[in-house]
């Protein structure tokens, strides 16, 4: 069944641009106490710093990833100061990203300084990955590839063709941010029974329980919350400060809300999420970023309105609905990553391809491969943890990729064994492994409402196809 069914809530959420939210340059701040008989002194209800913790969790734990080495003391060292930001909730621990540049300056030193006690193991998508071996859940699977990351130099394995710190990134905001964001806070937590609006979220509290459900889950999309008043392309551009093309007093200037002359990761940074839907909306197809965000705050709004009493059933509605166009926008982000990366990986097959006819090396276009083949990895795992089943969606998916890129040699790995060592087989041809990542866009352009369309390399099928002849993997049509 297509699931291009979500085009109507994604088309409806582009109207949300246009409306109050936007023209008034709302601000995902400053929100009310509305809890009856709150007695703190807060004067605000907004409250979700934690998951903003957890965003500079991931960011710290992409950089570590790339510090992998084959020396085993430095090695361990790596892995438990990975472990530590996965999987433990110290105090102390230093934010290694984002980073100050320049006249970028950011607020926070420590995570501690955000939110204190917070990890992502415990957030982490805790059903099984049917899209790598070993049958191990969201979780597991991270902290495998933690002890792999650390193992090897620069984090990339050349012999398996796995770049962790890609891997561990793209899988990451989706079992984390996304799946905790749609499955849990935009679902199960906007039952009537589960988190009231009349009652605070936990004693004391000084945000009702529907209030901090939605709040936590903006906070995983990880947008400034000034969001409204930027276009894609300034959202973009304060993520990508570390670029040599970015100049970091331009970010400075769309990320210093309350200029004050210093970034706050709080309410003022781009995270993960955010930033790919910006990446793919620059280019003025599409308004993921604005229709996702215009949702959060006008949903935010239909809570206001209940000032601290029960939701009725029509302003549960309201937010369901505004949740649904959430979750359509985000799914339709992490399908239309998946499609570029597919589209990447092809390319770079064609190059290695090219070297290796031409006699030259190979050694730089393989690791870019690795490094979009990790990306592709990783964003189409997140696409099957959101709130519905993908079902044969994903079983497709998941063949055409496989466990592990198609190495030069034409191994590729097939499973992993009791001691967690990979064991690698013959894979199909160089040409066929193409193919499959042109059925893979195919499958995507055809399953989810997306059109962007990235790299889309899709008019090659037929000649590639047919130069591969009648043993070109017919069954993955």
């Amino acid at each position: 069944m297509s699931r291009i069914v979500g085009v109507g809530a994604i088309a409806l959420a582009g109207s949300l641009i246009s409306g109050s939210a936007y023209s008034d340059g709302h601000v995902y701040s400053g929100f009310p106490v509305t809890v009856k008989g709150y007695e703190g002194s807060k004067n605000t209800s907004v409250s979700y710093t934690g998951q903003i913790a957890r965003h500079v969790l991931h960011d710290s734990i992409k950089v570590l990833a790339s510090q992998g080495t084959e020396n085993t003391k430095s090695s361990t060292v790596i892995e438990d100061k990975m472990l530590s930001y996965f999987s433990s909730s110290e105090k102390g621990r230093e934010i290694i990203a984002p980073k100050s540049k320049g006249v970028f300056i950011i607020k926070q030193e420590k995570v501690d300084d955000i939110s204190g006690g917070k990890n992502l193991s415990g957030k982490t998508y805790s059903g099984q990955i049917a899209g790598m071996p070993g049958n191990m859940t969201g979780a597991e699977l991270v902290e495998f590839w933690i002890n792999k990351a650390s193992r090897v130099n620069g984090g990339v394995d050349i012999h398996t063709g796995y770049n962790y710190p890609q891997l561990i990134s793209k899988f990451v905001m989706g079992a984390v941010s996304y799946n905790q964001a749609v499955d849990n806070y935009l679902d199960e937590k906007l039952t009537a029974e589960n988190k009231p609006n009349d009652k605070p979220y936990k004693d004391g509290a000084a945000y009702t329980g529907k209030e901090h459900s939605w709040d936590e889950a903006f906070g995983y999309f990880g947008a400034p919350a000034h969001t409204m008043a930027l276009t894609a392309k300034q959202v973009y551009e304060i993520a990508k400060l570390g670029s040599k093309s970015k100049d970091p007093a331009d970010a400075l200037k769309y990320a210093d809300h309350n200029n004050d002359g210093v970034v706050d990761l709080k309410t003022e940074m781009v995270f993960g999420p955010a930033y790919y839907a910006a990446s793919f909306d620059k280019g003025g197809k599409t308004s993921y970023l604005h229709n996702i965000m215009g949702a959060y705050l006008d949903g935010r709004k239909v809570i206001i309105a209940a000032d601290g009493n029960k939701l009725s059933d029509e302003q549960r509605s309201e937010l369901i609905d505004y949740a649904s166009t959430i979750s359509s926008n985000w799914e339709a982000v992490l399908a239309e990553a998946t499609f570029k990366y597919a589209g990447s990986v092809y390319k770079d097959m064609a190059a290695i391809q090219k070297a290796l006819d031409t006699g030259e090396s190979i050694s730089k276009i393989s690791l870019n491969y690795y490094k979009h083949w990790g990306e592709l990895k990783g964003f189409s795992l997140s696409l099957q943890v959101g709130k519905d089943n993908l079902g044969g969606i994903a079983a497709r998916i998941n063949r055409l990729i496989g466990y592990g890129p198609l190495l030069p040699n034409l191994s590729q790995v097939v499973d992993i064994d009791s001691k967690g060592a990979y064991q690698k087989d013959q894979g199909s041809s160089w040409g066929e492994y193409m193919l499959h990542m042109l059925k893979l866009q195919k499958l995507l352009a055809a399953e989810f409402p997306i059109s962007v369309l990235s790299n889309n390399m899709m008019e090659d099928i037929s000649s590639l196809a047919g130069s591969l002849g009648d043993g070109a993997s017919a069954e993955n049509d």
